[in-house]
């Protein structure tokens, strides 16, 4: 392993990639730390921890969902979320749109066009997230003197413009990490964002002597061990995948036989990734605001994010959009076609019609055990927060599902990718088999 890391620096090609992904990275977190016009500098430094209102917990939990700050009233508060957000209505669009359905089967001409379409959905999204900054900055004491009395419309505009452009140009940061860096840009700017709150999480959590108690230490390391069993469960359901066979259809040539050969269908357990969390999450926001806007107790309850009917109704959201999300991007009448095209078929299964409600019926079950992980794992923080008491709450929250599977998911596909660099230039990958062959994670699957 230590030896494979110092391949990576050296070949000039790998270390350039990985080089330029840190520096824009580091130019990503930079913009954090720029406050926005009409802040008062001094505080926006001294202070960036944002409300402790219900409203400010809701605006915490998304922080940790998207690697956003959106109570920081800095440049890059709302970093890659209106992106995000575009990518997701898109997504749903390209599947019930059949205009966009047939753009999208266009290969990379159409998949350039969809992109472009995604930039310019992002532009509304973000003028609308940037009132979640507005409403924040305007309710604290970070703005300088006479700008809420004298300069609120001057300001207000200003924030929307600053917000829009700088959310513009971290799209652009990502798009070069992707084509001259290492891994996907986007993806690693979540990431970047996610991991860059847990130090300040973890110093908050000593003393000012730089010392810790012991009920202390035994809390935080309760949380350690969760968290890695999370990360091995995540690890583990990223990678499980159900194979289905498929036999190709032998053609005889002359003398020659071609095909016969039998290969596998991978079926992904979570297919459906860390969307059904965000749906659900993006839902249940609604209510405490409703709730703190009309002062209803029982709605204000459900920005603590615990309780049992924020967890019940949690559950069953993920469950639901889990299989919503399969449903819409899982195709199993265009597979069947696919393989009926290709000479291939599944053993015991007619070609057509058959082969499909086959994919459908089996994708189903599957889904139901990454439903329920799913479930496990999104809960999780909300029924044993009580055990972490006095930890903070980004450090908990760190727990939720989304933000383990972006880390993890990341963090593996990177993996991936320097050890696919490697082995193409004949150096050992990361991961080694029984014979030493080099063969990296890439190419055991």
């Amino acid at each position: 392993m230590t030896l494979s890391i110092g391949n990576l620096f050296k070949v000039k090609e790998i270390r350039t990639k990985i080089l330029i992904t840190l520096g824009l990275l580091f130019c990503y977190r930079i913009g954090f730390h720029i406050p926005l016009p009409g802040v008062n500098a001094d505080k926006f430094l001294a202070d960036l921890s944002g409300t402790s209102s219900g409203f400010g917990r809701v605006l915490d939990f998304m922080n940790i969902l998207t690697g956003a700050r959106l109570q920081n009233a800095s440049l890059f508060s709302l970093g890659v979320m209106p992106y995000i957000s575009a990518s997701i209505i898109l997504s749903l669009l390209v599947k019930v749109v059949p205009s966009l359905e047939k753009i999208a089967k266009e290969g990379q001409s159409g998949q350039r066009k969809i992109n472009r379409y995604t930039r310019y959905l992002t532009i509304p999204i973000c003028i609308l997230q940037s009132f979640f900054v507005l409403f924040g900055s305007l309710t604290s004491d970070l703005l300088h003197a006479g700008v809420r009395e004298n300069y609120w419309l001057l300001y207000c505009i200003a924030v929307v413009v600053c917000l829009t452009a700088s959310t513009l140009f971290v799209m652009w940061l990502g798009e070069q990490i992707t084509e001259h860096g290492a891994g996907n840009g986007i993806s690693l700017i979540i990431m970047a964002g996610i991991v860059s709150s847990l130090p300040g999480s973890f110093t908050s959590y000593f003393r000012s002597d730089g010392e810790m108690s012991t009920s202390g230490f035994q809390t935080l390391m309760l949380f350690l061990g969760s968290w890695a069993l999370a990360v091995v469960a995540v690890v583990f359901i990223t990678k499980a995948h159900r194979r289905i066979p498929i036999q190709q259809a032998k053609q005889t040539r002359g003398r020659r036989v071609y095909g016969g050969q039998r290969h596998y269908l991978p079926l992904k357990v979570n297919h459906a990734g860390v969307m059904p969390i965000i749906f659900a999450s993006a839902i249940l926001i609604v209510p405490p605001i409703i709730g703190g806007t009309l002062g209803v107790r029982f709605l204000e309850g459900f920005a603590q994010n615990q309780g049992f009917w924020y967890v019940l109704s949690y559950a069953a959201l993920i469950f639901f959009f889990s299989f919503f999300w399969t449903s819409m991007m899982f195709q199993p009448n265009e597979m069947a076609d696919n393989l009926k095209e290709h000479g291939a078929f599944i053993p015991g299964i007619r070609p057509g019609k058959n082969t499909a409600e086959f994919l459908e019926q089996t994708m189903v079950r599957i889904t139901l055990a990454g439903a329920a992980f799913l479930t496990i794992l999104a809960v999780f923080p909300s029924l044993v927060g009580g055990s972490f008491a006095g930890l903070d709450t980004q450090l908990v929250y760190f727990m939720s599902g989304t933000s383990i599977l972006i880390v993890v998911g990341v963090a593996l596909d990177l993996v991936d990718k320097l050890n696919a660099m490697l082995i193409m230039r004949n150096y050992e990958g990361f991961m080694k088999d029984a014979a030493g062959s080099g063969r990296g994670w890439g190419r055991t699957q």
